[in-house]
């Protein structure tokens, strides 16, 4: 199947050179005559390397043949994360360097989804919440209501997002894997 340029939105995977590649960011400019300049910065899923490109008019590229699995993560040690496909209980690797910001979100035994290309695990699928325990966060002064008092907070996985002031230790809050940013509190 083919892709317009236009059809490169944040997040789109597609093939080029027989590499699939991922678009991370994404900007249009449509200039006289109804043509189109797409600026986009995109990361090859076999090696990791991030390039700027730009596409004009109506250039046509491929859509990538990737199958997306459920998966667990098990667990990573210094080079390596470690998963495993839910039915047929294949492991599968990926270099900790290639996703060490997707892993502040995952605890051992948690389920996300796998992209596969050509049967070979090139990135993973946060959901687009999850729940954390915060495990260490400071008291806030009573009386300042200025404004919206947050606070920063540190998770169970290390991770460190700002919450509000009546957060404490203890408590399980939904966090935005895409902003890093806090939801709610779990009732």
């Amino acid at each position: 199947m083919q892709l317009s340029i236009t059809d490169l939105k944040k997040g789109v995977i597609f093939q080029t050179e027989g590499q699939p590649f991922k678009v991370v960011d994404y900007s249009q400019k449509v200039v006289g005559r109804g043509g189109s300049i797409v600026n986009v910065r995109i990361k090859n899923l076999l090696d990791g390397r991030v390039y700027d490109k730009t596409y004009k008019g109506n250039e046509q590229l491929e859509t990538a043949d990737i199958t997306t699995r459920n998966i667990q993560y098990l667990y990573k040690d210094d080079q390596k994360a470690y998963f495993m496909d839910e039915a047929s209980y294949e492991q599968y690797e990926l270099e900790v360097s290639d996703i060490e910001d997707q892993l502040l979100y995952l605890k051992d035994g948690d389920r996300l989804g796998a992209m596969l290309y050509n049967g070979n695990m090139v990135a993973i699928d946060l959901p687009k919440n999850v729940y954390l325990e915060v495990t260490y966060s400071e008291d806030v002064v009573r009386g300042d209501t200025s404004n919206a008092v947050t606070k920063p907070a540190t998770l169970e996985t290390g991770v460190q997002v700002r919450v509000p002031a009546f957060i404490k230790v203890g408590d399980i809050i939904s966090v935005d894997t895409s902003t890093g940013a806090y939801r709610e509190r779990k009732k």
